[in-house]
């Protein structure tokens, strides 16, 4: 598809990891739009269907925020949301200490799940929409880790007070699913959203690299 008729791509999200997931598979957006919701959960508000809904809506705040600019006028506006429960047990997107040495108590030597839901619509398409979760397990947390894991700061803004990316990688004995799922965008699903917009999506792939002998 000639760039001329490229849909633009509208990344309604601040976070540098759902940025860098896109960049690794070739995908540079546009514009990024950063969406200002209440991500509180509603009364009695299952962690998937919290997932789902937050996607959808700030989605919806970006394809509002197009219709004001004729330049971005069709743009396909993509979002993402990442919820991480314990049970029915919605754990906060941690901004205090106190918030995140509780999540990895709770986190410590258990399983949990994390569920991401990733919507794509224009003012031209209707919204379309996955969920997609993976299930992580901890090892048993010391109080001198959880301690010095907090004091790095890295969980702040992170759903479960946790980056999988980062250090808590060392937290994590066992992953079932995507593994991008858990850092805030899975891939594969992105990529069939993207390509059934009409996006191209490998036109930005280089040729591979043939490692010698």
């Amino acid at each position: 598809m000639p760039d001329a008729v490229r849909p633009k791509l509208v990344l309604a999200s601040a976070s540098p990891r759902r940025l860098g997931l896109l960049q690794q598979v070739g995908i540079e957006p546009d514009v990024l739009k950063p969406t200002d919701l209440d991500e509180t959960p509603k009364k009695s508000e299952l962690p998937r269907s919290l997932a789902t809904r937050l996607a959808a809506e700030k989605v919806a705040a970006g394809i509002a925020w197009t219709k004001q600019d004729a330049d971005l006028a069709g743009s396909l506006v993509l979002a993402a949301d990442t919820v991480v429960a314990v049970g029915r047990r919605i754990l906060p997107k941690a901004e205090t200490i106190d918030e995140a040495v509780a999540c990895l108590r709770l986190l410590s030597g258990r399983s949990h799940r994390v569920w991401t839901g990733v919507a794509l619509g224009s003012d031209k398409l209707s919204v379309r929409s996955r969920l997609v979760e993976a299930r992580v397990r901890f090892k048993r947390l010391s109080a001198d880790e959880i301690d010095a894991y907090v004091a790095c700061g890295e969980w702040r803004g992170k759903a479960g007070a946790y980056a999988v990316q980062g250090i808590a990688g060392s937290f994590v004995v066992k992953i079932v699913g995507s593994y991008t799922t858990i850092v805030g965008l899975p891939l594969s699903e992105t990529v069939g959203l993207l390509e059934a917009a009409g996006y191209p999506v490998r036109a930005g792939w280089s040729s591979p690299i043939v490692a010698s002998a």
